[in-house]
């Protein structure tokens, strides 16, 4: 025998899944916007896929041995920049902290803003390869025409030749793209524009 459910239980029933579905896609855009900031800390700490580390000093041993490094330089659809290494390799001690120079020149008619991403091939390399400065660590601005020299401060861990995996490896190419992205807002803007909303 079968029993049927007032309207008020089925109304409370029906709350309960709309309930459990909006707390689901709400989980699930949360858990999308959390993933590239996870995965980037990720990829961070262990060199995985090529990530180079940020240090904030130099390395304090310097080997004979050297290894070359290549330089690499893109830009995506949507950022209207020339952008490229100024020179294309070098031959660098491992250990010794060196810097080179990038340039992007905006060819467009008004501001636009772009931020790299960058990594290290062969990928094993990438977690030995330290930058001490990056113009990667901060988005980067340019004026209509405006051409800019940016500089990266980076030496190879001397560990490198230790391991395994990464001891014969000769050159590296570091890669960087600059995707289009929106200027981020002064926290002092941000907070007299939020005032003039309440008043």
């Amino acid at each position: 025998m079968t029993t049927s459910q007032n309207p008020e239980q089925k109304q409370r029933s029906n709350g309960v899944i709309v309930g459990t579905c909006v707390a689901f896609v709400v989980g699930m855009t949360g858990m999308a916007y959390a993933a590239v900031p996870l995965y980037d800390m990720f990829c961070r700490v262990t060199g995985y896929n090529g990530t180079t580390q940020r240090v904030e000093q130099a390395s304090d041993v310097i080997l004979d041995e050297k290894v070359k490094v290549t330089f690499d330089a893109n830009t995506s659809g949507g950022l209207p920049w020339e952008f490229k290494p100024v020179q294309r390799d070098i031959d660098v001690r491992i250990g010794e902290t060196v810097q080179v120079m990038y340039r992007a020149k905006n060819l467009s008619s008004k501001p636009t803003t772009g931020q790299a991403t960058f990594n290290v091939t062969p990928m094993q390399a990438g977690a030995y390869f330290n930058k001490v400065q990056c113009f990667c660590f901060t988005e980067t601005t340019l004026q209509p025409g405006e051409e800019m020299e940016m500089p990266v401060v980076f030496f190879v861990d001397p560990d490198m030749v230790k391991a395994v995996e990464t001891k014969d490896i000769k050159t590296l190419t570091l890669s960087y793209t600059f995707y289009p992205r929106e200027p981020s807002k002064p926290v002092a803007q941000v907070k007299t524009g939020e005032t003039e909303n309440k008043l």
